[in-house]
């Protein structure tokens, strides 16, 4: 819903959450839903997390001893364990990634003053499909091989690719091309990229104190806080030169 409010763009950790905390006060239940919805989305992957405790497995042979039941009943669990964590994985990596970055690109669509559209959540299905699931897995690898190196490469690498799912939405770039983008966009912005994502932390463990439904506003104010700071960081990037005076 388009607003009177201006929003002060600017890419600063202050201005960036004040922005995002206006975004949410503009847009709150359009926003709350998209909450609602991508939690749906990742909410059966817990479904799918089998914990397995070694007094669970007490009662299975480590030796076997001609006893087929038994031997069945252990080729069955295993077989049954696999093939849900092959559902999960595949859900992880198929699904989910489009209903994370339509929601993702909602936010900016608010934080532009444009009514966040949600067939953006379901338009990735149909549209730059490859882009989104080939863009997550290369962000995921790319920390995971930086977490490898002594965890602070893995922290500097997820700081500067923060922007690739807004990048692939808003922009239609294939995943290098995003990544390359993020990495050139966040440069000089790091430190408030990592201050921005160690403060919401605490403000989602503070929502969550609040009986639990102040999850809610925090992941939304947090999501509408780094929408504002990638909308303003383009606007600073994109803005022209000014003409040296003669």
């Amino acid at each position: 819903m388009e607003t009177e409010r201006e929003y002060k763009l600017k890419p600063t950790f202050g201005d960036s959450f004040g922005a995002g905390w206006n975004v949410m006060m503009d847009n709150f239940l359009r926003l709350f839903l998209v909450v609602i919805i991508v939690g749906i989305i990742i909410g059966p992957l817990k479904i799918f997390n089998i914990h397995v405790d070694s007094s669970d497995l007490r009662h299975i042979p480590w030796h076997w001893q001609g006893n087929w039941e038994h031997l069945f009943s252990l080729a069955s669990f295993g077989i049954l364990a696999a093939f849900l964590g092959l559902i999960a994985l595949l859900y992880t990596f198929l699904v989910v990634p489009v209903f994370k970055y339509g929601g993702n690109m909602m936010f900016v669509q608010a934080v532009r003053k444009i009514k966040p559209d949600f067939e953006l959540l379901i338009k990735g299905f149909m549209q730059n499909y490859l882009s989104i699931i080939l863009a997550n897995l290369l962000v995921i690898a790319l920390v995971v091989l930086g977490f490898f190196a002594l965890i602070i490469p893995g922290i500097i690498i997820g700081c500067r690719l923060v922007f690739v799912a807004y990048i692939v939405m808003d922009k239609k770039l294939d995943p290098i091309e995003a990544v390359e983008l993020s990495w050139k966009l966040t440069r000089g912005h790091g430190w408030t990229i990592f201050l921005m994502g160690f403060v919401s932390f605490f403000i989602i463990i503070f929502g969550l104190i609040l009986l639990i439904v102040g999850i809610f506003p925090a992941i939304i104010w947090v999501s509408s806080s780094f929408a504002s700071l990638y909308q303003s960081v383009l606007i600073e990037k994109e803005k022209p030169a000014e003409p040296l005076a003669a």
